[in-house]
């Protein structure tokens, strides 16, 4: 059977919860809940699993995140954004998909990242049912510049190359 490369990006942001809406909320990344300030948002605002499986969902050609769980549907409140991971893992297994490789990087100044990189590859060579080396994971800040360098959210971009039936 011939078989086609295929690329997926993906893009997510929160803004960090007010001291207030913090309450009962972890800061959860890739899957992981992590020291810092948690993130705003409808499900549990994991920005490394959104912005995943919007990557996913591209490659795929299955549109975004936002229209296989719209944050409109109250069914999806403080969700477990594995679930949204799951689902994408369903699609490629139902495409007969084989992802390659994924590629993460977290934009913003804090939380640190180098001391929980590790832990967060595990976690989504876990959750991607895939070998460890193929999922990077990287930071950047932004130099102190906008929303992000104000420390007011936290932002994500992924990358994913998959293996497809053509």
């Amino acid at each position: 059977m011939a078989r086609e490369t295929r690329i997926g990006l993906g893009f997510d942001v929160h803004a960090f919860c007010t001291a207030e809406a913090a309450e009962g909320r972890q800061l959860m990344l890739a899957g992981l809940a992590v020291e810092g300030r948690p993130l705003a948002g409808h499900s549990d605002a994991d920005v490394v699993l959104h912005a995943l499986c919007d990557a996913i969902y591209g490659a795929l050609g299955l549109g975004d995140i936002g229209q296989h769980f719209p944050p409109s549907d109250p069914q999806w409140k403080d969700q477990d954004s594995r679930h949204f991971l799951s689902a994408c893992r369903e699609a490629m297994e139902a495409r007969a998909a084989r992802l390659l490789n994924a590629d993460i990087t977290l934009i913003g100044e804090q939380p640190k990242i180098s001391p929980i990189r590790d832990a967060m590859r595990r976690q989504l060579a876990r959750l991607l049912d895939c070998e460890v080396a193929r999922v990077n994971v990287k930071a950047t800040t932004s130099e102190r510049l906008g929303f992000l360098g104000r420390e007011e959210g936290l932002a994500c971009q992924a990358a994913v190359c998959l293996d497809v039936p053509a």
